[in-house]
């Protein structure tokens, strides 16, 4: 057993088909991820699980029901609200994004008339990532961070940064992860719905699943509890100190990344979203239509704001990975919606993998 592990929590009698897991969870925590917070769901029950610590400083153990930052979980959500969006005759999928933001996606190559919306959702567009601009990259991801962690950030100012880069690759051609798609796309939301896109999230999706546990803060520095502290170490330098990073302005994430959430909510968002609960048939196969991400990840595909995790054992699992500072989590279910799981370590070190292969591959 690692030695961040402690005790966890779990459902009373549900701890032996889930040992493995356990077992994964324990291995994985290092420096780097100091605690795991978990929600196994399938037909025999529901398990809740922690393991390590959720405070450094105080040496407390990991919460089974802490809420935490979910990072591109977000996506999922956006991505939903946008296919009610289209169900409903609101918008195609087809659409070109110079139709709904005219004149916001120019300069250097890029151009928002040739871009649609389905584009930005399966990150095919070849817009610019806004979290690759070095200038970004020094103020978010650098000790610099600790100066900036309060700053707002408006989706306007992040596509404006990525402008000033050329396109990855002509629209369609390629594949690569860029939030900025999903800037766009919240800013999408909100000029079809005339709500910003976290409220349109909230009026869709949680307040009819009834996910106690979910929000988009937009500015809102502080973490909801119950919740643990979040760790990362913003320098990859020998010896480099484990900054508490838990309270931040998330608007640095926005719509790529800023919500959130629990495993209980997790688990129950994205098993109504399989279940065909919050989309329509055609929508719902729209999103799962998988296209692949590219020769450096064989294998791999992403589909709209969803993805297949494909395990050892051959079970795929429909869901998402999120990071953000001190904050790594996934989250999915099986295409039938009888088996989910959701997880979060409060740092980036945690083998998410591991986890999820130990859920749903171990014999029971």
């Amino acid at each position: 057993m690692s030695a961040y592990a402690g005790p966890g929590n779990a459902a009373p009698g549900g701890d032996d088909r889930h040992r493995a897991t356990r077992r994964a969870m324990e291995a994985a925590l290092n420096e780097d991820a100091p605690g795991v917070t978990a929600q196994a769901r399938d037909r025999r029950g529901t398990w809740n699980a922690a393991a390590g610590l959720g405070d450094l400083k105080r040496q407390s153990p990991r919460g089974a029901h802490d809420r935490y930052r979910i990072g591109s979980v977000t996506k999922t959500f956006v991505a939903t609200v946008l296919l009610q969006l289209e169900a409903e005759g609101a918008l195609d999928l087809d659409d070109k994004v110079g139709k709904w933001l005219p004149g916001v996606v120019e300069g250097n190559g890029h151009d928002g008339d040739r871009i649609t919306v389905r584009q930005l959702l399966n990150h095919t567009s070849g817009i610019y990532n806004v979290t690759a601009d070095p200038g970004f990259r020094r103020k978010v991801f650098t000790e610099d961070f600790l100066a900036h962690r309060y700053d707002t950030w408006t989706p306007r100012q992040q596509v404006a940064i990525a402008m000033r880069h050329e396109p990855d690759f002509a629209p369609g051609t390629g594949w690569r992860y860029s939030n900025t798609n999903y800037v766009l796309a919240g800013m999408i939301i909100e000029k079809v719905t005339g709500v910003p896109y976290g409220t349109a999230i909230r009026q869709r999706v949680i307040e009819p699943l009834g996910l106690r546990a979910t929000s988009a803060p937009g500015t809102k520095s502080a973490m909801p509890k119950p919740s643990s502290r979040a760790y990362t170490k913003l320098s990859g330098a020998p010896g480099a100190k484990n900054h508490d990073v838990t309270s931040l302005n998330p608007s640095v994430a926005g719509p790529a990344g800023e919500m959130i959430s629990n495993s209980t909510d997790l688990n129950r968002f994205y098993t109504a979203l399989l279940r065909g609960k919050l989309l329509p048939k055609r929508q719902l196969a729209a999103m799962k239509s998988a296209v692949p991400k590219g020769e450096d990840r064989p294998g791999r595909r992403y589909g709209l704001g969803l993805e297949p995790f494909k395990t050892s054992c051959g079970t795929v699992v429909w869901g998402h990975s999120g990071d953000i500072h001190g904050s790594a989590s996934v989250a999915g279910v099986t295409a039938d919606s009888r088996h989910a799981l959701a997880l979060n370590f409060n740092g980036p070190g945690g083998d998410r993998e591991a986890v999820l292969e130990a859920e749903f591959c171990a014999k029971s």
